[in-house]
């Protein structure tokens, strides 16, 4: 590998491995196909690249060479370009696989207890109805998950995902423990608490 093939790959996003990720299992696949089974695997834990990204990310990985295409023939009504992972690419992203240094720390963006941090400027039973909400998204995504790992169960290949998908089942679970018990924290707040734009007194709640 070149110095400067050497330098894209240690300058690679985390996008970029998720979708040579994807083209690690067995077979090829188009960028639409791609970025369904991310819809349906990676968004559950990670994240869900949009369909444009994982165009860039194809045309990076074929420049570097960890991956390489094929357009359809005459025989398809429209043409499609499958892509595949090589053996430079599987070579690639086992190493970084393997690299626990850069896996980090998990980060948590969590846009409902965003509002609720803010709650002191909002309506006590807005709040609730938001809490509400969540709860109703993550069952529907609980149930979402489960239909993938049905679909995945008993294909060997996809033994690690469905370990994944096992894992963001427990996650949804718990996500769903968390929301009913902010609902009860919420319910014990004291009148004087919920008055909204009430201005605590003293400094802000931090150490030091």
């Amino acid at each position: 590998m070149t110095s400067s093939h050497e330098s894209k790959k240690q300058e690679l996003p985390p996008t970029a491995w998720a979708v040579l990720g994807l083209l690690s299992f067995p077979g090829e696949r188009t960028g639409y196909e791609l970025k369904k089974w991310a819809d349906s695997s990676l968004r559950f834990f990670y994240w869900s690249p949009a369909i444009s990204q994982i165009y860039a990310e194809l045309r990076r990985l074929e420049d570097l060479g960890y991956a390489a295409s094929v357009r359809s023939g005459p025989e398809e009504a429209r043409a499609k370009r499958r892509y595949a992972i090589t053996d430079a690419g599987r070579g690639a992203l086992a190493g970084w696989a393997a690299d626990t240094a850069e896996a980090g720390p998990p980060v948590l963006k969590h846009g409902l207890l965003l509002r609720i941090w803010l709650g002191h400027l909002a309506e006590p039973e807005r709040l609730r109805a938001m809490v509400g909400e969540h709860l109703e998204r993550t069952r529907g995504e609980l149930a979402a998950v489960r239909e993938a790992m049905e679909h995945a169960s008993g294909v060997p290949e996809w033994t690690f995902p469905t370990l994944a998908l096992r894992w963001s089942e427990r996650q949804h679970l718990a996500e769903l423990e968390l929301a009913a018990a902010l609902l009860t924290d919420l319910d014990g707040l004291s009148e004087d608490r919920r008055e909204p734009g009430r201005q605590a007194d003293g400094d802000a709640p931090t150490p030091g």
